[in-house]
């Protein structure tokens, strides 16, 4: 049984808490909400950034009404839009006439930053790799957003593509070298009924995981390197949180794919089994 990978309810929800995945800090929940239906959570010692996933929300707190959040149909179509709210806050996600699904990403903070909403004008979009390791980011709440811990985005990674690629980790603090992130991975895959791949391993092997990765799975990276492949004809596309002692994302590449980040990196012919 994989030690990684966290399967969708019945109901297509997912709830990952630092207790379940034996972390620190890292939380987050996925739920899919009916036309018009309405959820409350309080955000405690922890702050929360809600991600619109697909459809349309509004999100009411005593920090304010933001209405109209969203609006995409699928989280391939278009930049995220999401909502930041501080610690000690109570608040409602209400669908809009179409339903909606939302990501509730969440880590531990003692005062966080302003409450606001993030519209698709906030949201930092860039292409990153090249060849067929190209793929689309959306930055919801890197450095491009204030918060205490939370680090938030999303990617879409095209059929035939791999992403978080070369692999890469974060799980030492030696900044500024290295950042210790836990991080989520919450996947949908275009068709519904394709898989994605995803491995998870460290350097001596103690942790070394392939897992196929379906529509609505969450994988659990507590150490290691990671990197997602999208297999022809499907499209994967992943919410990503971290969060750890200090809000900076720094990471190492494997060594022995590290080269592969510079833009137009070949491998050397001589060290293929056959002639090109």
């Amino acid at each position: 049984m994989s030690t990684i990978l966290q399967r969708p309810a019945p109901d297509g929800s997912v709830v990952v808490t630092p207790e379940s995945a034996g972390w620190t800090y890292v939380g987050f929940e996925a739920i899919t909400l009916a036309p018009a239906a309405i959820v409350e959570r309080d955000t405690g010692d922890r702050e929360a950034c809600v991600v619109v996933i697909c459809g349309t929300i509004h999100v009411r707190s005593a920090h304010g009404e933001w209405r109209d959040l969203g609006g995409r149909p699928d989280p391939f179509s278009g930049p995220p839009e999401a909502a930041y709210l501080p610690p000690g806050t109570v608040y409602c996600v209400q669908a809009g006439d179409d339903g909606a699904e939302v990501g509730i990403c969440t880590a531990p903070a003692e005062r966080g930053t302003e409450a606001r909403p993030l519209r698709a004008a906030d949201v930092e979009v860039v292409r990153r790799g090249y060849d067929t390791h190209e793929r689309v980011v959306g930055n919801i709440m890197m450095d491009n957003q204030a918060a205490e811990r939370l680090l938030v985005t999303e990617v879409i990674t095209p059929s035939g593509h791999w992403s978080s690629y070369p692999p890469h980790k974060h799980d030492r603090d030696t900044l500024p070298d290295e950042s210790l992130l836990e991080e989520t991975y919450y996947h949908r895959v275009a068709p519904a009924d394709g898989f994605g791949i995803q491995r998870v391993y460290t350097d001596d092997r103690s942790l070394d995981e392939t897992v196929a990765v379906h529509d609505r799975d969450v994988v659990l990276v507590p150490r290691g390197y990671h990197t997602v492949a999208a297999p022809p004809g499907v499209a994967v596309y992943y919410l990503n949180v971290m969060a750890g002692p200090s809000r900076q994302w720094a990471f190492t590449d494997d060594p022995a794919l590290a080269w592969t980040r510079a833009d137009g990196a070949t491998l050397d012919p001589s060290l293929l089994p056959f002639s090109l």
